[in-house]
């Protein structure tokens, strides 16, 4: 089994992740209730999905946005509100700018992505300005993760699934260990659940098949464990009676402020 997580469509993420990425920001970006006018930096900003919500719900003056995947990033540009966006390709524990250079530094569901969290938050305290806000959710991958289910499921199968490799990062005392660590100051955190619905079982299974986190394992499955783990996710996620399956996830959140 591959042990990477890759993210090379834009497309099939939006509809895996980038879903919920909306609704569980825009609670999120409720929650820090920031002024307009605002530099922002999204670091791991993928396909664009909560970058979108930044320009349509916060007013930003600016919005840089930097990721790893050149593909994503392509998906990213496409998106009307983000013409006047910078999407750049470039490492979320080297960050490619100056000094104080944003007012706000975010990262959306992206912390246990980065393999030195603790770098990755120390980068973005540098490049907000003092008084700034560096901030981040994050799922709870113990059992908040959106998709813990077809995990779940596979395991039980034996088949593994790739893991991020900083899984534990977003637990709510694992963030506020490595905000305190950057210097961070007024540091605050909220836990955002949020539930989505599917029109049936078929609009579920296409959205798994589209994961990057799921996607690899099931290519190597034989039909015929592919018919035993969509038993096993149809008894687990049962429809209601016009056949729409609803669930929750739930996601991690800090901020905190760069020392004046």
């Amino acid at each position: 089994m591959t042990n990477q997580i890759r993210f090379d469509n834009g497309a099939a993420y939006e509809r895996y992740m980038g879903k919920w990425s909306q609704l569980v920001g825009t609670a999120f970006l409720d929650w820090l209730a920031l002024p307009p006018n605002l530099r922002w930096l999204d670091v791991g900003c993928g396909n664009g999905a909560f970058t979108e919500m930044i320009a349509a719900r916060c007013a930003p003056s600016a919005i840089t946005g930097i990721d790893p995947a050149e593909a994503v990033l392509h998906y990213a540009r496409t998106r009307p509100a983000l013409r006047g966006a910078r999407l750049l390709k470039g490492d979320a524990m080297a960050l490619p700018f100056p000094d104080a250079s944003f007012d706000v530094a975010v990262m959306p569901l992206v912390i246990f992505f980065v393999p030195d969290p603790g770098r990755g938050v120390a980068e973005m305290a540098r490049v907000t300005e003092p008084g700034g806000i560096v901030t981040a959710y994050g799922w709870d991958m113990t059992d908040g993760f959106p998709y813990r289910a077809v995990r779940d499921e596979l395991c039980e199968m034996g088949f593994a699934t790739p893991e991020p490799p900083s899984r534990d990062a977003s637990r709510p005392e694992v963030m506020q260990g490595l905000w305190q660590a950057a210097g961070l100051t007024a540091i605050e955190s909220r836990v955002f659940t949020v539930e989505r619905t599917f029109a049936d079982f078929d609009d579920y299974w296409t959205t798994v098949l589209g994961g990057p986190s799921t996607s690899a394992a099931l290519r190597e499955l034989q039909p015929a464990n592919i018919k035993e783990l969509q038993a096993r996710l149809r008894q687990r996620l049962p429809p209601d009676n016009s056949g729409r399956i609803t669930y929750s996830a739930r996601a991690n959140a800090i901020h905190g402020r760069v020392p004046t």
